[in-house]
């Protein structure tokens, strides 16, 4: 392989057997007049209207190549945001092909991966520890309800998960406990507002933020120290963000503090596909993005490479009835393929035995492997008829969205060892481990521990030789005395530089959790220990503890999509986005089902339904069935049903009863 340009590495300080040699026209093969414009134009902010399987990633990967090989800024300039980790390794690797190494060395994360690094080196300035923790849902959750009970709240009444999602709304419109104090109205306000208040003292006594806080506070950073700010807005010359119809108000933000004084910012997006406002994405960011910079370049990319003329036409016709959107027609130089096959199920039984019955026909007359096939629905309930159905068939199925690796309790009993030695001031992790395996520590005397910690101004972790004096009794003071020198040899082993796979395997050795485990009933515990097995080989893949514990609690649920090899695939049509299958079954094509009965009366969610309907018909390449039933089981009652009027909206001559 030949050396990239002589004077173009000595200027980067990049050693040019580690860069390939790529010429202009290499850099756009390929590209039709829409994408080609858009990986070339200057001189002015661009939006890029990126329509359904329209070639999006080939376009920002092409723009980022194309900076770099003329010379128009270096690669750690570049600010690189998509919004799943597999995106971002998958346009890292493309630029690797094209660029060499150097491209390794870019920032290309999504906006928590890229708030983590800022924080780390900055989260001090906030009174945080650089090693802070990082709360996944299952951990604030056990915080809240930590507090609940702290502050008498009935969590039969008032549930955690309201609570936590009506803090997560507050936070994504960058609304702080004091602000939501003032503003707050009525019982339930008052009582999130009070527990909003401790939530946060917690998080910060913990040195732990939540997935919100870490781009809030990241804002706040910037806010609060300009000379922060200012160092990475001469750091990135070109801010390039994809999905941008999925940000929220915080994310917006942070694109345009580091954005408005070089303006060279490129944002890709689609309105169309913005389906997330109940994590609290603003469909407006992208609308209104030509009010941040007045002299944008809008580019739009229609032509699909994906799906057949039917269905991108099927998908014209619905989202053409919403009015919020930026106008744009798909089109594709492919043949028209199969019509849209529409089935009238009797109730969601038939419905089931009908999508077993086709998959089974696809599978042996059309020669598709089962991980083609794909089946959405709206609500993770639907699922029930659709298992049965396959079972019976002999067909092999994967629940996606189902329990994250992750989140399975041995799993996060054995993180949160990690946790605790990575930050000891982080309780909630410390609380997990206390009795992760059984200890005999009772809650009452780990309340009293707790506030012995408090009223000592320690750590829950640092209590644990004091439990005698906290009021422990002797078992339990004991049990506390020995997880206490564990952790303590845990975290010299860590300093000594350890990695964290042999700090699993002490964990197993020294606490009893592997005799624990193997002590359940013989499936389970072989379950289980598979997945701990399957944790110590991933853990091997990092040298430091604080790089796995951040890959850890910055995976998402659409990073678990992928390889799902050999079996038709189970999920909703919200965890479907990004994704695409040669065939598509939609069911529960019901009013009141999809469109969701929340959505109808309410023009807005109504929209979001349309753009939900129109991602799922998008995600197929060539078939794709709609079913609705006439009767369907709804909260414990059967219910009547009329076809959904989505269906209504496509044009007739589309359409094939089956």
């Amino acid at each position: 392989m030949l050396g990239f340009p002589a004077q173009l590495a000595r200027a980067w300080n990049c050693a040019p057997k580690w860069c390939r040699v790529i010429d202009e026209e290499e850099l756009l093969e390929g590209l039709n007049p829409a994408q080609r414009e858009a990986v070339l134009h200057r001189g002015s902010p661009l939006l890029v209207i990126a329509g359904a399987g329209s070639g999006k990633t080939r376009v920002l990967t092409r723009r980022i190549a194309h900076l770099v090989y003329k010379g128009e800024v270096r690669s750690s300039s570049i600010l690189a945001i998509t919004f799943t980790n597999k995106a971002a390794d998958e346009m890292r690797s493309r630029l690797v092909e094209m660029l060499g190494d150097e491209a390794k060395y870019m920032w290309m994360s999504t906006f928590h991966s890229a708030c983590v690094r800022i924080l780390r080196s900055h989260a001090d300035r906030f009174g945080y520890s650089r090693s802070f923790t990082i709360y996944d849902t299952q951990d604030s959750r056990r915080l809240v309800e930590q507090i609940e009970k702290e502050l008498n709240i009935d969590p039969k009444k008032i549930r955690p998960q309201a609570i936590m999602r009506e803090i997560g709304a507050a936070k994504s419109e960058m609304v702080d406990f004091e602000s939501y104090r003032e503003h707050a109205s009525g019982p339930f306000e008052t009582k999130v507002s009070e527990v909003y208040s401790l939530y946060q003292q917690r998080l910060k006594q913990f040195s732990a933020m939540d997935f919100d806080d870490l781009l809030m506070v990241t804002v706040n950073l910037f806010e609060a120290c300009p000379d922060v700010l200012d160092m990475y807005r001469d750091r990135f010359k070109h801010i390039l963000v994809d999905e941008y119809q999925d940000t929220n108000q915080v994310q917006n933000r942070l694109v345009l503090m580091l954005g408005e004084v070089h303006r060279n910012v490129c944002v890709v997006g689609d309105a169309d596909q913005s389906i997330y406002m109940f994590r609290g994405a603003d469909v407006r960011n992208i609308l209104e993005f030509e009010k941040a910079f007045p002299d944008v370049k809008v580019i739009a990319l229609e032509q699909n490479y994906r799906s057949t003329k039917t269905i991108l036409d099927t998908a014209n016709a619905v989202i053409s009835n919403n009015r919020s959107r930026i106008p744009k027609n798909l089109w594709t130089s492919s043949d028209a393929g199969p019509p849209i096959f529409r089935y009238r199920a009797s109730d969601e039984n038939d419905e089931a035995r009908f999508v077993g019955r086709e998959i089974k026909r696809l599978a042996d007359q059309e020669a598709l492997f089962y991980s083609d096939m794909a089946v959405f629905y709206r609500t993770n309930a639907q699922s029930r008829a659709l298992e049965e159905a396959l079972v019976i068939e002999g067909i092999p199925y994967k629940v996606i969205g189902s329990t994250r690796f992750y989140d399975r309790r041995e799993v996060k009993d054995l993180l949160a060892y990690l946790m605790v030695v990575a930050n000891p001031a982080d309780e909630i992790s410390a609380r997990r481990i206390i009795n992760s395996p059984k200890r005999g520590v009772g809650d009452v005397t780990l309340a009293k521990l707790a506030e012995y910690a408090r009223a000592s101004g320690i750590s829950l972790v640092d209590s644990f030789p004091y439990a005698t004096e906290a009021g422990a009794p002797k078992k339990a003071a004991i049990a506390l005395a020995e997880l206490s020198s564990i952790v303590s040899e845990l975290a010299q082993m860590n300093d000594s530089g350890v990695g964290p796979a042999q700090l699993l395997s002490a964990v197993l050795d020294r606490t009893g959790y592997r005799e624990s485990i193997k002590a359940l009933e013989a499936r389970e515990a072989q379950s289980r220990m598979e997945n701990i097995a399957e944790l110590v080989s991933m853990a091997g893949r990092f040298g430091e503890l604080q790089d796995m514990l951040e890959t850890v609690a910055l995976v998402s649920d659409a990073d678990d999509l992928y390889g799902i090899e050999g079996k038709v695939s189970l999920m909703t049509i919200h965890i479907a986005k990004g994704l695409e299958f040669e065939v598509v079954f939609m069911v529960g094509m019901d009013d009141g089902v999809f469109p969701h009965m929340r959505s109808i009366d309410d023009p807005v969610q109504l929209e979001e339904e349309r753009r939900l309907c129109y991602v799922g018909i998008t995600r197929s390449k060539r078939w794709l069935y709609l079913t609705h039933a006439w009767e369907r089981m709804l909260w414990g009652a059967y219910n009547n049903s009329i076809p959904s009027r989505f269906i209504s909206e496509i044009p007739d001559e589309l359409v094939r009863d089956l």
